[in-house]
């Protein structure tokens, strides 16, 4: 079961911070810890799921203290952005994914094109994801309701070769289906559009 609410934070790292840096922070059924495998970003990712939006009150002082208590490592403030589930093609049987690599998949809709997005996605990037339900745990759509960066969220969470996963996504169909996108239904067009693969700690 996906979780109604995902807190994203991103934690800016210096370089070569020790690998033992993070050893007190424990990825728990709410609570699960990523580092960034994209060339030069070197960033940790924390997710926390919610399912009610007032669950957030009841750990702000832990999420406050981070800023703090990693003052040291970081090489910028910590960014966070509040994310509302909308739905999925491949159910979590988790709030969370427990998966060796997740990708974040980033996209800004134009509002009057939201629902017109929301039916040529079910038709074509989800189709591409259900086609390769062998090589995605789970696939699940949020849109921003807190964000500095808006838009549409997807997080797909797998296991395994990476190149395998990425294969649908980078092909000839995808990349037929990335132009319409950047046509009809990105803002900015194709510079609106990001993708992020993280491995779990």
């Amino acid at each position: 079961m996906s979780s109604n609410y995902v807190l994203v934070s991103r934690f800016p790292l210096k370089n070569n911070i020790p690998g033992n840096t993070f050893s007190s922070l424990k990825n728990t059924e709410s609570k699960r810890y990523y580092f960034c495998e994209e060339p030069g970003v070197n960033e940790l990712l924390e997710l926390r799921s919610f399912n009610d939006i007032k669950e957030i009150s009841w750990v702000e002082e832990e999420i406050d203290s981070m800023f703090h208590n990693f003052a040291d490592v970081l090489s910028a403030d910590i960014r966070r952005e509040l994310l509302k589930f909308v739905e999925s093609p491949i159910d979590n049987k988790n709030d969370l994914p427990e998966t060796q690599y997740i990708q974040l998949r980033h996209v800004e809709v134009p509002a009057h094109n939201y629902q017109q997005y929301r039916q040529w996605r079910d038709e074509t990037i989800f189709n591409v994801v259900r086609d390769n339900k062998d090589k995605i745990e789970s696939f699940e759509a949020f849109h921003s309701l807190i964000s500095g960066v808006p838009g549409v969220m997807f997080i797909s969470a797998f296991n395994g070769n990476k190149e395998a996963y990425k294969e649908p996504f980078t092909n000839a169909r995808y990349q037929e289906i990335i132009q319409q996108a950047g046509d009809n239904y990105i803002t900015g067009g194709n510079e609106g559009l990001y993708t992020r693969i993280y491995h779990a700690c």
